[in-house]
């Protein structure tokens, strides 16, 4: 057992750690942080690279909540823990004390649906930890998501750790209706001057290392004990579920109309490369209801990159949306002094427990109430249950606090959607919606997520990646469909890195992140002779065009041949979405293209009908000359669609017959082997 400082003595605890790529996973480790912390644990929530494994055996219960990334790959911020655990050293049993559960993020359009909570899941229990609650599954594709199922998960659990690890006589949980002390305060340095909201001059275009935000003082000696939790709040924020998309041409939609653009200042989060943005192209009609719009940057020639690589963007409220919320709030008073960004330490002393600055929160130096609303918290995001059950401690109106605690309610799901997802209604106009309740300023943090980065995948490659104007820098394009939608709210909007984009001036300088996908481009760079199944709907053509470009690279570097790419495109209207339409005739691509536009005729055609036209020469391709396939587009329908297609071409033109069950053993097997490679979102 623990001693606090008081000595308060604890022997309880709970870590929840969590992988995650998009924000979701680390959502559900934060929820079930809470349910621990009501029950009196002493809760840590943590990604999961953030701890080491001996830390796993000082705990009274572990739970895992992991996402899946692309080809069944563990998220960025878990692949150094899994690694850990496959150490070859670890002697038989290791884990032997250790009392765990896990819960997987999935999407089961996926061939590796929660690949890895099933890998991580059994990897544990090899090393001798007990499972203390049958591990839980999410699906995107669920009708409420990942909800659906996790919802009663967590319930579950909550009971199951209640009951397995009874509190003292006297002590009861803490009820739902008792707000939890906060993670993050704000203070004021009044005697610091404001920063500028513009940025200082720095050198363009170079790979920057900056330094960590310094770690907050401790709290005074004396505060009442109580279980806490040490909070890492999330780093980018999951895109909203769309309602139905505008198809119309809408007059003055299409231009951009924001003449106030947020403030350039650069966030110091680690490792940025820094670019310039010199391109930003509408490469659909005007008169299209779709703005598909091509952005080009630079960075320094010191720099590469390769196909399958991503591009983050750090997107920004707006100005007018920031004082909308500042008025509101009646924050007009604090907006502009310099704060101090101050995590809430727990009031017991254990080092590995003390974090200094909670990650992706990265403030800009000296920062405002204004800034951090602007470039730091997403005030436009589609709120969760949790925030209306924080906001309902905070009016003292009635009528406001029943209704917010209705939306908090899983039994009152339908009436949740109704007024959130569905009509995309954000965080800040449910405040204009319940205007009694104020939020203490210092708590921001608490209350409004952190803005996550959109992830893009890279469309260039080879000679694409030349910038004529200037040797010293290459450049890099990326594509973004700027999809506007018309909602019960009878208000035309955009999500905020589509707005943000469409407004982007040229000349901007922005810090990004660069990822890179190991096994996307593996298995092409080994085998450049091999031919590239490409299958590409949409914006799906951005990876695929990268693999295109970076073939006809290889051929004019290495003098050898290299293997023909065949591109299946889909789209709606041949006049409108047909991208790179012009592209495609360059001879030294050696592409052969076959499109499927779904409006152009009577009736609908898509990928996986041109893919059953072309049968016999994809079976050819796949079984005589190793063709890679690569599947990139959209996640849902799409993938399981053309895989059967796939699956059904090749059973019915293999030379050598094979039933259906043997030929979807095939393509699980190429799917190991990095020869079947989705890439969907």
């Amino acid at each position: 057992m623990t001693d606090s400082p008081k000595g308060q003595r604890h022997d309880r605890n709970a870590l929840i750690l969590y992988g995650s790529e998009t924000g979701n996973s680390q959502d559900a480790a934060e929820e079930l942080g809470r349910v621990a912390e009501r029950l009196h644990f002493v809760t840590r929530v943590s990604g999961m690279d953030l701890v080491e494994i001996n830390t796993l055996l000082r705990q009274t219960v572990v739970i895992f909540v992991i996402s899946t990334t692309g080809q069944g790959e563990f998220p960025k911020n878990a692949q150094k823990f899994w690694k850990s655990l496959l150490r070859k050293r670890l002697p038989p049993g290791c884990l032997d004390h250790v009392s765990f559960t896990t819960f997987g993020l999935g999407d089961s359009s996926y061939p590796k649906y929660n690949f890895s909570a099933r890998k991580l899941h059994k990897r544990l229990e090899q090393l001798g930890a007990k499972e203390i609650y049958p591990r839980g599954e999410g699906d995107e594709q669920h009708p409420e998501g990942i909800d659906g199922t996790f919802l009663s998960w967590s319930v579950d659990l909550g009971k199951h750790l209640l009951s397995s690890y009874p509190l003292p006589e006297g002590v009861t949980p803490i009820p739902s209706d008792v707000l939890l002390p906060p993670k993050i305060t704000l203070e004021i340095l009044e005697e610091l001057v404001p920063s500028s909201t513009t940025s200082e001059s720095r050198q363009k275009l170079s790979k920057m290392g900056l330094d960590q935000p310094q770690a907050s003082d401790n709290p005074a000696p004396g505060a009442e004990p109580r279980a806490l939790m040490v909070y890492e709040p999330p780093v980018e924020r999951e895109p909203p579920t769309p309602c139905e998309q505008i198809k119309d041409h809408l007059p003055g939609l299409d231009q951009p109309c924001e003449t106030n653009f947020p403030p350039d200042d650069r966030l110091p989060f680690p490792d940025p490369s820094e670019v310039e943005l010199v391109g930003n192209r509408r490469i659909t009609p005007d008169t299209h209801w779709q703005d598909v719009r091509e952005l080009t940057f630079i960075m320094s020639a010191d720099f590469t990159y390769e196909p399958g690589e991503t591009c983050t963007i750090f997107p920004k409220n707006f100005p007018e949306d920031v004082q909308a919320l500042i008025d509101l709030q009646g924050w007009n008073g604090i907006a502009d002094k310099p704060l101090r960004v101050r995590p809430e330490w727990p009031n017991y002393y254990l080092d590995e427990y003390l974090v200094p600055m909670a990650p992706g929160l990265y403030p800009l130096p000296r920062t405002t109430l204004r800034q951090l609303l602007t470039h730091n918290l997403d005030i436009t995001a589609i709120p969760k249950r949790h925030f209306f059950e924080l906001l309902a401690h905070h009016t003292n109106d009635h009528t406001h606090k029943e209704r917010l605690l209705e939306f908090c309610n899983p039994a009152f799901t339908d009436e949740f959607y109704d007024y959130t997802t569905r009509p995309r209604r954000s965080i800040l106009e449910v405040l204009q919606d319940f205007p009694s309740v104020q939020i203490p300023w210092k708590w921001a943090t608490n209350y409004f997520p952190v803005i996550r980065g959109r992830a893009y995948s890279i469309a260039s490659a080879g000679k694409l990646s030349e910038y004529m104007e200037d040797r010293r820098f290459i450049q890099f394009q990326i594509i973004v469909a700027l999809v506007k939608y018309r909602t019960v709210l009878k208000k035309v909007r955009q999500g905020l890195c589509s707005r943000y984009l469409a407004s982007l001036p040229i000349g901007t300088d922005l810090h990004v992140k660069f990822t890179v996908s190991e096994k996307f481009y593996e298995k092409a760079r080994l085998f450049p002779k091999n031919p590239l199944i490409l299958i590409a709907p949409g914006t799906g053509l951005a990876p695929c065009r990268a693999l295109v470009w970076d073939r006809e690279h290889l051929h004019l570097e290495s003098k050898k041949s290299v293997g023909k790419s065949y591109l299946f495109y889909g789209g709606r209207n041949k006049d409108a979405d047909f991208f790179y339409s012009k592209e495609w005739q360059y001879r030294g691509l050696q592409v052969e293209v076959f499109t499927a536009f779904s409006r152009d005729q009577e009736e609908k055609i898509y990928v996986q009908d041109i893919i059953r036209q072309n049968g016999k020469l994809i079976e050819h391709l796949i079984r005589a000359q190793s063709a890679i396939i690569y599947v990139c587009g959209s996640s849902g329908k799409m993938p399981k669609a053309v895989k059967e297609a796939l699956i059904d071409v090749c059973t019915q033109h293999c030379p050598e017959p094979k039933s259906r069950e043997e030929m979807e053993t095939v393509f699980e097997r190429l799917s190991k082997l990095g020869g079947y490679i989705q890439e969907t979102w």
